[in-house]
């Protein structure tokens, strides 16, 4: 039998899974069963593996003998299991049965919940970002709004797991998350109904002769759902689209095979991405195909924020690195490890971090995100006491691996004139943001302003 997993390269815990980042997959085949054992001892017959694991044994039973209500063995190995991978960084972890099959579910595009993307800090549930079209989004959530109760409960305490099996539950049910807001004095209380999530990953607009898709989620259509939309955006102008913005504002990543496909999208020679492991053997490379670049190559603007992540840095990162897109807003969240989800023979699975990943220019994106060409601030205005959660300040969290090795890009010389004018923050008056009205979005109205800057030819016909 064979067993679907994946690569993930993601931020956190979805709000609706009990476990799964949405995160950048690449498929990978197992055969048979995991011989765990037998890797045990292929990877050290010493002593001192046996002492510690016969230490382990002791606190077992100590355990099943002495703790003070009884507990079952099930929940004491698999409390075991998930300690020894969350201690390794953010994103390794074991999942039971029911938390794989969300997982997957997930990854598929559908999925139960309330559309949260959520980690851990500081005791609290800190919000990265709501998914479009989704109960958070539609309660206003923000990223960095911080769940400090559930149905009147602290989370305090809890671990993310229980915190996130917490904010599962049946389509249909409410639940009352107690949020506090950075633009608000006091908690507030929010009362959700779950619902069946159908991840909304691709929405377009044309503003002038501008083509706009954004992309919240790279799950399994979000390659086909990109060339929708640019089909859909070139019906709608008689083909007559002078560039494109790509929107991967608080995107938090999803398959690998869709971050290269939709790379790819974008260009059609170049590198996208690489992988790098302990092994060399299991390192790659994925590059554009010369069927790539649906658009033209007509000039692009990608949109990035401390909520893009993972897949949204790998595509950033690769058209970036090619000069085939400017990029603008903030600098991404700097999610750049790799977890492999591997199957396990009671049909639960762990996911483990087995490589990280490099832009084409060799760069790893850990700890330091992409730093757009042209910085802006959102005018969905934070308080300044609350700085952006990155995956540096997540517990664990690698280090760079080359921070100090390579130079700065070399900066760029083929930005258009109006960038050096472009404000890096909204000026004084600009109207509350209002998801509804994109003319209050300050960083898509400036991106417009670049792309219609940008010297190009009209888009051919596919």
């Amino acid at each position: 039998m064979k067993f679907r997993s994946g690569l993930l390269i993601g931020t956190a815990f979805m709000a609706g899974l009990a476990l799964a980042p949405v995160s950048d997959v690449v498929l990978h085949r197992f055969g048979g069963t995991l011989g765990i054992t037998h890797a045990l001892a292929d990877e050290d017959t010493g002593a001192g593996t046996y002492q510690l694991l016969s230490l382990f044994g002791d606190v077992f039973d100590r355990v099943k003998q002495d703790y003070v209500v009884p507990v079952n063995d099930q929940s004491l190995i698999e409390n075991a299991i998930n300690g020894m991978l969350a201690g390794l960084d953010p994103h390794s972890a074991y999942m039971n049965a029911q938390q794989y099959r969300d997982m997957q579910a997930q990854t598929d595009g559908e999925f139960g919940g309330l559309g949260l993307e959520v980690t851990q800090q500081d005791g609290f549930i800190k919000v990265i970002s709501p998914i479009d079209g989704t109960p958070a989004a539609r309660a206003d959530i923000k990223p960095n709004d911080l769940i400090i109760e559930i149905n009147g409960k602290s989370v305090m305490g809890l671990s993310l797991d229980t915190a996130v099996d917490e904010m599962r539950g049946a389509p249909g049910s409410t639940i009352a998350l107690t949020i506090k807001q950075a633009d608000k004095p006091k908690p507030v209380v929010m009362t959700l109904t779950r619902q069946v999530i159908n991840v909304p990953s691709v929405h377009s607009a044309l503003y002038g002769n501008v083509g706009y898709i954004r992309l919240s989620v790279f799950s399994e259509n979000a390659d086909q759902g990109i060339r929708d939309a640019i089909t859909k955006l070139k019906a709608q102008s008689h083909d007559h689209i002078h560039g494109y913005i790509l929107d991967l504002r608080n995107n938090p990543g999803g398959l690998l095979d869709q971050a290269v496909a939709v790379a790819n999208d974008f260009m059609s020679t170049g590198e996208i991405v690489s992988t790098r492991a302990r092994h060399p053997e299991d390192s790659e490379v994925w590059s554009a195909k010369p069927s790539g670049d649906v658009v033209g190559n007509v000039p692009m603007v990608v949109l990035i924020n401390p909520g893009s992540a993972s897949a949204s840095e790998i595509v950033s990162g690769a058209l970036q690195d090619n000069r085939r897109a400017i990029v603008m807003g903030e600098r991404s969240f700097g999610k750049g490890s790799v977890q492999t989800v591997i199957p396990l023979p009671d049909n639960s699975a762990m996911r483990l971090t087995t490589a990280r990943y490099f832009t084409p220019s060799g760069r790893s994106i850990q700890d330091l995100g992409i730093t757009p060409d042209i910085q802006v601030a959102s005018s969905d205005a934070e308080d300044n006491t609350m700085s952006p959660l990155r995956e540096s300040d997540l517990q664990h969290a690698m280090l760079n691996p080359n921070s100090k090795e390579l130079p700065p890009l070399a900066p760029r010389t083929d930005l258009p004139a109006i960038a050096h004018d472009i404000p890096k923050a909204p000026p004084a008056g600009w109207p509350k943001f209002d998801p509804t009205k994109p003319s209050t979005d300050f960083q898509l109205q400036e991106a417009i302003k670049v792309v219609d800057a940008m010297p190009g030819e009209k888009s051919a016909s596919n």
